[in-house]
């Protein structure tokens, strides 16, 4: 064994997946996982991995369990920390986070962190262990809306501490983003994403769908009316921005939101359900997020040759690395330094090419990237009969817009402590997508463990 290299992963060959919508890569099995745990040095002080993990995993205290083929016990200390262990081995950003701060990666590459969790957590879910439930009550009552990352992990450790936990949520099935948002070929649904969920209602926590908050019930008739201590607002951010430019309201224009919940939560594609979705035959997917690479490897495995179009370089492609690459091997086409200037319509409505112009990077901006410049001259333009726009999400506002008393900010998020998820009313917490904009699902994932301690700490000392 070459301890500066990871164990590789086993993956679907990229001429296969791209034309199914099953999962990519197979993960470790047993052997392998055993064999890559052993690389790890076990760092006994300040374990940086732990450090950058947002939900503060033991990582060294789990991956020496799976070295020793003490498979539950690592489960056991994940779960600890994390109620979506499956989910997270599989869309975290490892190679930013835990990974990125690996002592091993100094001198080679780093341990394969989230391989192992995925590992782990698959291994549990085949063998039917359960995370560890908490069965004293303390009497008190917390609604939690939207069953997301965040939502789940709020609940999932307010139920570990004996709250009687109910989720609500606006869609027909749970897990948000989980569900609507990330591919099969990611995430799949049946596979991981509905255990974990079961995983938590395991603990105690109830889930009721088809519940808008704001239009079924409000914050305040939960508080005042329908007896909860205390409120968490896990939302999300479900609003698709759009550029504003000529041509973007016609036929064949989509938000990466409504075509990746027409694929992936009404199962649009598959010959057993009636959703329609466009078959589009060229595609122009505007955007470099993860979000972004999901749409554009959805619309080819639909059969579409699918362009990305993204103003700046490769380099700042905010999706991972490892989406980057698989959509590369897929044959998705990179169009970068590149930003779409009109949509180019036909006589009857419909989408017909896009017209672009090429980008240079001048001065950093705002955000520390080099801010992208148009060049002077040098439009093109690319064919395409649908255009689905990837550039970010913003809350929606109909909590906000129905609740008297919580602040929001400019960017219509909910204003919150950062530690403890406290809003401006009382009794209201807020955390994930909801209270900074779209963002990870680990990092959401955090916000709602930080708010589950605020609102034990408010509780606790009411």
């Amino acid at each position: 064994m070459d301890i500066l290299k990871k164990v590789p992963v086993r993956e679907q060959d990229a001429k296969v997946r791209a034309a199914n919508f099953e999962e990519v890569c197979y993960g470790y099995n047993a052997e392998e996982a055993m064999e890559e745990a052993a690389r790890c040095i076990k760092c006994k002080n300040n374990a940086r991995c732990m450090g950058g993990c947002p939900v503060s995993i033991n990582i060294p205290g789990f991956i020496g369990h799976v070295e020793k083929g003490e498979f539950k016990e690592a489960y056991d200390v994940i779960s600890d920390a994390s109620s979506l262990p499956a989910v997270c081995g599989r869309v975290c950003p490892q190679e930013s986070q835990c990974e990125g701060v690996c002592i091993r990666g100094l001198k080679g590459e780093p341990i394969s962190i989230g391989k192992l969790e995925r590992f782990v957590a698959d291994w549990a879910r085949e063998n039917g262990v359960k995370p560890k439930k908490n069965d004293e009550k303390n009497g008190k009552r917390v609604a939690v809306v939207g069953s997301g990352p965040a939502g789940l992990s709020c609940a999932g450790d307010l139920a570990k501490w004996g709250y009687d936990v109910t989720i609500l949520e606006a869609l027909h099935k749970a897990g948000g983003v989980l569900t609507y948002g990330i591919p099969e070929f990611r995430l799949p649904k049946d596979g991981v994403v509905q255990p974990e969920i079961e995983n938590v209602k395991s603990l105690g926590v109830h889930i009721e769908t088809n519940v808008i908050v704001g239009k079924s019930v409000t914050v305040d008739e939960l508080l005042n009316e329908e007896g909860y201590d205390a409120v968490f607002v896990g939302s999300g951010a479900g609003l698709p921005m759009f550029m504003g430019i000529p041509g973007e309201s016609a036929n064949g224009v989509f938000s990466a939101n409504e075509y990746l919940t027409r694929s992936n939560l009404m199962k649009a594609g598959e010959e057993s359900t009636d959703t329609p979705i466009f078959h589009a035959k060229k595609a122009v997917v505007v955007g470099g997020g993860n979000v972004a690479m999901d749409a554009a490897r959805t619309a080819l495995r639909m059969g579409a040759e699918t362009h990305i179009v993204y103003r700046r370089s490769e380099a700042e492609l905010p999706a991972r690395v490892e989406e980057v690459h698989h959509a590369k091997e897929e044959g998705i086409i990179f169009q970068l330094l590149t930003n779409p200037v009109e949509i180019l319509v036909d006589e009857n409505g419909w989408v017909k090419g896009v017209r672009c112009i090429r980008m240079e990077l001048g001065e950093p901006d705002a955000s520390g990237r080099r801010r992208p410049v148009p060049v002077e001259g040098s439009e093109f333009e690319i064919e395409a009969d649908m255009v689905v726009m990837s550039l970010g999400t913003s809350p929606n506002p109909l909590i906000p817009d129905s609740t008297k008393g919580l602040e929001i900010s400019k960017r219509r998020c909910i204003v919150t402590d950062p530690e403890t998820g406290r809003t401006s009313k009382e009794g209201v917490f807020a955390g994930g997508d909801a209270a900074t904009g779209a963002a990870t699902v680990i990092l959401a994932m955090e916000a709602g463990r930080k708010a589950a301690k605020g609102i034990h700490e408010y509780l606790s000392q009411k």
